[in-house]
């Protein structure tokens, strides 16, 4: 029945979204992304970081670039919002931002997408010639596309329409996505086939496996572009990071505390398996996390268990709750939890963020916040509320 319901939509959106707004959109800005080379990129983790790496390594290379991601969208020095929890805009705002940046002289534009976006038809009109997956895991979206094998579908459905695309042969995903795309389909794997002078930039740069994972996809893109190894591996040195990834907040405290996006139980093992690698004798590694209110349930019992196996100490809190009752949520996160003495609850986040560093942690620890990353809101009820954890664990510090 579900699936069914699903497949409804489809249609429900070909109306809605398709001939009242995508269609119109194209006709009005003129299709632009005809004069335009479009690369996009999706996948369940490491999207934004790899487009945004992507966007950076085409910059440093002289190439005028527009980019289209979650964090905002970048046009020359304009940094323009593109909404609350969005990753994909609606078709109106990007035909608008490839518009402007075809006028202001942009060669290249870099999108990151999402399989909502794809199913409702906001990249209807989109001329894409390179696409990529970082990577597709089964806990995610399942709320919205219902089955696995329909969120991959989703996904691979603008893989299959671009010019030229590449999948991760290390993806738990890459057999069910080899039925669904041609055969002729890219291949990466993490520093697979790539120079060592390029190799030894990726591996400086990024020590965790996932975001060396990232980086080859970018290099297979950015080779295919025309971008030289030499230029690769110098940018991909100056790349900055993305903001609310991986971001380490500075303080006298002698903790290490870091905010990530990690929202899903492929992220967050990913990067509590690495901070775990790294730990030195006699630090605890302390996560604070959620798992969003009427978004995939399914999720919320692995996530709970990955982080009482791996972390010293977890604080469940809020995040995003919508109109789900908060205590739900966290019930569910302890459903697999076989060691309740790692686990501490406090519902209200900022709460939660300081206990983990004024009670739990101790000098050399490691706090990591995941969730919410770059975000500037939290969603209670129908509201949002102006949120970022940087800014949490600033106002915390400050007061010790």
């Amino acid at each position: 029945m579900r699936l069914f319901i699903y497949r409804l939509k489809k249609i429900y959106h070909f109306f809605t979204t398709f001939l009242w707004k995508a269609l119109p959109a194209n006709l009005y800005y003129g299709f632009p992304s005809r004069a335009l080379t479009v690369i996009a990129i999706t996948g369940t983790d490491g999207k934004t970081t790899t487009s945004s790496m992507l966007y950076h390594v085409l910059k440093a290379a002289g190439k005028k670039t527009v980019l289209i991601s979650t964090v905002a969208a970048y046009l020359g020095d304009e940094e323009i919002d593109t909404g609350f929890h969005v990753t994909t805009p609606g078709p109106w705002q990007i035909q608008q931002l490839l518009k402007k940046a075809v006028e202001q002289g942009c060669e290249y534009a870099v999108l990151e997408t999402t399989s909502h976006g794809i199913y409702q038809y906001r990249t209807w009109g989109l001329d894409i010639d390179y696409a990529g997956l970082t990577n597709i895991t089964q806990h995610e979206a399942l709320d919205y596309h219902v089955t696995y094998q329909e969120y991959a579908k989703a996904k691979t459905s603008m893989l299959a329409s671009a010019k030229k695309a590449w999948i991760n042969r290390s993806d738990e995903s890459y057999a069910l996505l080899k039925e669904l795309l041609p055969s002729e389909v890219g291949k990466y794997r993490r520093l697979e086939g790539v120079p060592s002078s390029v190799a030894n930039a990726i591996t400086a740069r990024f020590p965790q496996e996932y975001n060396q994972e990232n980086a080859t996809l970018v290099y297979k893109m950015a080779q295919e572009i025309g971008v030289s190894d030499d230029e690769f591996a110098s940018a991909v040195a100056s790349f900055p990071g993305v903001p609310g990834r991986m971001q380490m907040i500075k303080n006298k405290l002698g903790l290490e505390i870091l905010v990530d996006f990690a929202h899903t139980p492929n992220g967050l093992k990913q990067v509590l398996t690495f901070l775990r690698s790294n730990m030195k004798s006699g630090q605890k590694l302390i996560a604070v996390f959620g798992c969003a209110g009427l978004r995939d349930p399914g999720k919320r019992q692995p996530m709970g268990q990955i982080a009482s196996e791996i972390a010293d100490l977890s604080v469940f809190t809020a995040e995003d709750p919508r109109t789900e009752d908060i205590w739900s949520i966290i019930r569910q996160m302890k459903e697999g939890v076989q060691n309740f003495d790692r686990i501490h609850t406090v519902p209200d986040r900022e709460s939660a963020i300081g206990y983990a560093i004024q009670t739990l942690a101790s000098k050399g620890d490691v706090v990591a916040i995941f969730g919410k990353g770059h975000e500037h809101s939290m969603s209670y009820g129908q509201t949002e509320y102006a949120w970022n954890d940087i800014r949490a664990v600033e106002r915390i510090i400050q007061h010790e």
